[in-house]
């Protein structure tokens, strides 16, 4: 298949902060059409993790999100620092946010939450056997409640439609569909 990449004529930061950095850039398409208002939001790599404890139940977290107004169950999240690989963060964030780790890692997936307007990748990293330290250190921001599930029990908050954050989800499904959750 034959690439289509767009080039960039000018670009323009409209706004840049740590947690939102919008860009416009006008765009010269294949075709020679010329786009003069094509946004796009940067953001830093997110990673995922489906954590597995030494006993089989999943690390979950009850999580109030802002945007929504809406306080729901994920897996544990965050988001790769400056120069930092997403397993590094990833093993970070776990300990950071829930007090486990250890554990056997590996890279589960990638996926991009919106390929047409943000700039980053979302890791999803499965990590087995994983125990509590004790310790969590959350971020000014974080306020969430830790809780251990039974594989079951995710699969019936799947099946119900609990969890509507995307970027979790659809890794979950792919854990469900390889038999990681039965």
């Amino acid at each position: 298949m034959e690439e289509r990449k767009w080039k960039i004529l000018s670009s323009e930061y409209l706004v840049k902060r740590p947690w939102l950095t919008a860009r416009r850039d006008k765009v010269l398409l294949p075709d020679g059409r010329v786009n003069d208002e094509y946004y796009v939001l940067e953001y830093p790599s997110w990673i995922n993790i489906i954590a597995f404890t030494t006993d089989g139940r999943l690390i979950m977290e009850h999580q109030y999100r802002h945007a929504l107004g809406q306080t729901g169950i994920e897996i544990p999240a965050g988001v790769v620092e400056p120069g930092e690989e997403p397993l590094a963060a990833a093993k970070r964030e776990l300990l950071e946010e829930t007090g486990y780790e250890g554990g056997e890692w590996t890279h589960f997936m990638t996926l991009s939450a919106n390929p047409g307007s943000f700039s980053n990748l979302s890791y999803t990293f499965l990590a087995q056997g994983v125990e509590p330290t004790g310790s969590r250190h959350l971020d000014a921001t974080e306020d969430l409640e830790v809780i251990l599930m039974e594989k079951t029990e995710v699969v019936k908050i799947l099946e119900r439609g609990e969890m509507i954050q995307a970027l979790m989800v659809a890794p979950l499904y792919k854990a469900y569909i390889e038999g990681l959750l039965s």
